[in-house]
């Protein structure tokens, strides 16, 4: 079978998956399914980290001045949560399908033990916090078993975990190995950096001042500004308030809040700032968004 066709084919086991409801998800909560079936503009989307694999479709995203691509052909691996502007190609004819793996940091250590002193194990070290990279043919085939074994609950509990750590094996020798590496070195400036994510990640309703993060991390407010934007591509607090218009989205969206109740959840004190904030970074006000959110379904 050529890779066109086996990419297809693939496509469509996550669409059947995605409509049916039958996929066994909760056996392997490190997997979920990607699914789309109408092209979006470029819009903002918060990533998590982990490592997206697309059958079919494209998606093009935009961060600051890098601007990546990612398709049946290359995948994408992210390190840490990132809000970047995405533009997503789709149509019901031919959807976006895919899968994304979340990267457990045990089980990744886990994998390095075994891998252990391999003179011929060198991954160049990398401090951004997306990357792309080409699709080889053994994760291909190796996700190929994965969506396989979902069919199944049992199969997915007891057999999906290895094929997840294969690919991650996978993904450790090639270009992106040094990106998934910085995940479990402890004492870099990235390690610090993605300390400071998951410290915002958590608390983001918080009171956080930079000098705070920086202190945290054990940098200097201009350290930490600097290596925080060599990861993020932003700065902390442009990070921070990105991140909590996409919480207060979700709240929207998930709860049904009113744009006033949401931005009081994410740690807003005047819904009026959080309005004018909220377009800004949308293009539309709190109400559009709920509106067109509603008519989604």
């Amino acid at each position: 079978m050529d890779r066109n066709t086996l990419c297809t084919q693939l496509a469509r086991q996550v669409v059947h998956l995605v409509t049916s409801g039958a996929s066994p998800l909760a056996s392997l909560p490190d997997v979920r399914l990607i699914y789309a079936d109408q092209p979006s503009g470029r819009t903002p989307v918060l990533y998590s980290s982990g490592i997206v694999i697309l059958f079919q479709g494209q998606k093009t995203g935009y961060l600051g001045n890098h601007v990546f691509h990612y398709d049946a052909t290359e995948y994408l691996m992210l390190t840490v949560p990132l809000s970047v502007e995405c533009e997503t190609f789709a149509t019901p004819e031919a959807p976006l399908a895919g899968i994304l793996l979340n990267v457990d940091p045990v089980k990744l250590q886990d994998l390095l033990i075994d891998i252990g002193d391999d003179d011929s194990f060198h991954p160049e070290p990398q401090t951004r916090g997306i990357h792309s990279s080409p699709l080889t043919e053994e994760m291909l085939c190796a996700a190929e078993r994965l969506l396989d074994v979902l069919v199944n609950p049992r199969d997915a509990r007891v057999l999906g975990p290895q094929i997840v750590r294969e690919i991650l094996y996978h993904v450790l020798l090639g270009p992106c190995g040094g990106a998934l590496m910085a995940l479990v070195s402890r004492h870099t400036q990235f390690s610090q950096i993605a300390r400071a994510l998951r410290r915002i990640e958590h608390h983001y309703t918080d009171n956080l001042s930079v000098d705070l993060l920086a202190a945290e991390v054990n940098m200097s407010v201009s350290a930490f500004h600097h290596n925080f934007k060599a990861v993020t591509s932003t700065s902390p607090l442009q990070y921070l308030k990105s991140y909590r218009l996409h919480q207060a989205r979700m709240l929207m969206l998930h709860e049904g809040l009113k744009a006033s109740a949401a931005a009081m959840r994410v740690g807003y004190e005047s819904a009026s700032q959080f309005s004018r904030e909220f377009k800004r970074y949308f293009g539309v006000t709190p109400g559009e968004e709920a509106m067109r959110m509603r008519q989604a379904g």
